[in-house]
Parts: C-alpha cells; sequence; structure tokens
C-alpha cells in the first residue's frame, strides 16, 4: 500500500512540473533579433549587437545551405529524376517519358522517405528508379553534407548532386574533402557513404517552417514575403542556441519582408 502512494505521489510530482518544461521552449525575450533599414541592404540585428545584412543572413547563421551544405532537422530533399527512352540521351526533350519524384526528410539517425511519385508509364530497363538513387543502405546515418554539383572527370565531365553521409563529423568532414580533391575516387564505384545523382535529376533542398500553427515546406533561400503575404500583423520566432527567440519585424515594411528564412522558423500572420 505504501509502494503505490509514493508512486502516487511521483505521478502527481511529475504532472506539476509539466507546465515548468512547456515554459522552458518558449521564445526568451530578453534575447530578440531585429530588422533594421538600411543602404543598400536591410539588416538584421542580433542579440549581441552583430549587424547582417540580409542577403548574407543564409550563410551568416546556417550551415544548410552552400557552401557547408550540412543536413539537420527541419530540412529536406526533393529527389526529382527524368527518364528517357532507352539508349537516347538523358537532355532535352527528344525521347523524354517523364519524372520520379520522391521526398526525404532529415531525422535524427538518418533519411526518413514521405512519399514515392511517378509520371513514367513504363521505366526504361537502363535506368534506376528514383528510389533507389540514395537507397536504404545509405538512409541510417548520423550526418549528412549535401553538394548542389559535383564534376565527375571519368564520366567526361559529368556534373551532378552529390549526397554525403557518416556516423560522425570527422568521417563526413574527411569524405567531403576527398569529394571536392577527387570526387572519381570517393564516388566513382559503389559506395555505402555517397549517392551520386545523375545529370537529369534535379535535388532541391527544402526547409520545414510553421506558419499559423501548420508545418510548411518551402525551397531553401525563400523569404518571410513568400509565406506572409501583406500582413497586418506579424511574429516571427527563430531558433538560436536551442531556444526560440523573437524577431522584431515592421509588418508595414514590405523591405523587411525579404528577410531570408530558416529551417525552424514560426511565423504568425494575418
Amino acid at each position: 500500500m505504501a509502494a503505490r502512494f509514493d508512486a502516487w505521489k511521483m505521478s502527481a510530482f511529475a504532472l506539476a512540473l509539466l507546465p515548468c518544461l512547456y515554459s522552458c521552449v518558449t521564445p526568451r525575450r530578453g534575447r530578440a533579433f531585429r530588422v533594421v533599414a538600411a543602404n543598400p541592404y536591410y539588416l538584421i540585428r542580433s542579440p549581441d549587437a552583430t549587424e547582417t545584412p540580409l542577403p548574407e543572413v543564409l550563410s551568416r547563421y546556417s550551415d544548410v545551405g552552400p557552401p557547408q551544405g550540412l543536413l539537420h532537422a527541419y530540412t529536406e530533399l526533393r529527389v526529382e529524376n527524368a527518364y528517357y527512352r532507352e539508349g537516347a540521351p538523358k537532355h532535352g526533350i527528344a525521347g523524354f517519358l517523364g519524372t520520379e519524384t520522391d521526398v526525404y526528410r532529415v531525422r535524427g539517425g538518418g533519411l526518413q522517405l514521405l512519399s514515392v511519385r511517378s509520371e513514367v508509364a513504363r521505366r526504361p530497363a537502363d535506368q534506376l528508379p528514383v528510389q533507389d538513387l540514395i537507397g536504404p543502405v545509405r538512409q541510417h546515418y548520423r550526418y549528412y553534407r549535401y553538394f548542389f554539383q559535383i564534376v565527375f572527370r571519368q564520366k567526361s565531365d559529368t556534373r551532378g548532386a552529390v549526397l554525403l553521409g557518416a556516423d560522425s563529423l570527422d568521417e563526413l568532414n574527411r569524405l567531403a574533402a576527398g569529394l571536392l580533391d577527387d570526387p572519381d575516387a570517393v564516388c566513382g564505384g559503389p559506395s555505402r557513404h555517397c549517392a551520386a545523382f545523375p545529370e537529369a535529376c534535379t535535388v532541391p533542398l527544402q526547409i520545414e517552417v510553421s506558419v499559423n500553427g501548420m508545418r510548411r515546406v518551402v525551397g531553401w533561400g525563400s523569404a518571410l514575403g513568400s509565406v506572409a503575404v501583406h500582413p497586418r500583423t506579424l511574429k516571427l520566432s527563430r531558433i538560436d542556441n536551442g531556444t526560440l527567440a523573437p524577431v522584431e519585424v515592421d509588418a508595414a515594411d514590405p523591405n523587411t519582408l525579404r528577410l531570408p528564412l530558416l529551417p525552424g522558423d514560426r511565423i504568425e500572420w494575418e
């Protein structure tokens, strides 16, 4: 009986702590960003008073896009591969059959395949299904780095996107250095760490944001104005050192809406 009472007390104590736990993830008003007018570019002023022109926000505040290319939570890859008649050149309109598309979400411990769509009635035997371009063996790494375009000399200067995966940052950095130095040595043959996409394949990077409480996926480089159109009121929160920080934006000034969105941004507007 005493053991049951102790268990009940512990449960009640845990429930009492829940409001405190949730309050810990709310935006901290003491650390606010602010978009300020300037010439030739508006600036975003960080809590430590560092000022960054809006065109430099992506490279200053995120390691997701170029040049770093690291993928993490709130990012997705949309892989769209074009298919052509067997033996036909893999470009242009002649012999074009359609596309297959799959979407991967980055999650802790790997990639999660969200969807697969095909517009090809009969896929040619000499071209892989779109879901095999990454393949199951490369979907379970802890870290990923994405390269928008790599030139492969052994394939007559073929250009294509590359995805590298590894279980540690040190290993990923070593693979990335090798890829930039000699792409064919890292991705030229079968590799568990490298997915080299065909030249006819486009792999845009997408990010997840929240708009009025709803999950929204937008392209890398999208601006605030792409999700908040002519707002009367606007509230933006951004992840800063693991917590949400408010970003003060003048909804009446259209130039402030050029602020680039970052993964995990939360936008409320009307």
